[in-house]
């Protein structure tokens, strides 16, 4: 009997016109080459109460954004669904995303946050810093074979591990 694998989305968010906040659509715009069937990439500015039916299709999502603190160069967190009754305009939390994907559908998909770490948030421009363009790299090595082989099980291994960027994943 075969077994097929997981779907997978990643969803990379942030502005690219914030210098490092722009990592997440980075690292999609990175990995598009490998959508197809059961991955799919996407990347927009911020989240959306919308994203909810896209989230609910897929087995796994990987909500992708710029950390501001944190581990170097970058962390995976399991996300919890959030149920949360209040929105506004301007974004929607990735557990609040997921809890709406849960409750609207009746999906079942399980969530994680890739933060990539980042220094530069507070002037305009399209580009990333040195550093964090090498926070970028580890976390595109880090994520793009789990993604092309659609690795769940791979990526739970590597829940609350340091990363130090410069290993390939190996499960």
């Amino acid at each position: 009997m075969m077994v097929t694998p997981p779907t997978f989305l990643l969803l990379g968010y942030g502005n690219p016109g914030r210098l490092d906040d722009g990592l997440g659509p980075a690292l999609a715009a990175g990995l598009e080459e490998h959508a197809g069937e059961g991955l799919t990439i996407d990347a927009d500015y911020q989240l959306m109460v919308e994203d909810a039916k896209l989230v609910a299709e897929h087995d796994v999502v990987i909500f992708a954004d710029a950390a501001v603190d944190g581990p170097e160069p970058f962390y995976l967190r399991p996300l919890e669904p959030k149920a949360q009754y209040s929105f506004s305009t301007h974004s929607v939390e990735p557990a609040a995303v997921l809890g709406l994907a849960h409750e609207l559908f009746a999906a079942h998909t399980r969530g994680y946050i890739l933060g990539i770490r980042g220094y530069c948030f507070n002037d305009f421009g399209e580009t990333l810093s040195p550093a964090a363009r090498r926070n970028l790299e580890a976390a595109h090595a880090f994520i793009e074979d789990i993604l092309r082989r659609r690795d769940s099980a791979a990526l739970e291994a590597h829940i609350g591990r340091e990363h130090q960027g410069d290993a390939p994943v190996t499960s």
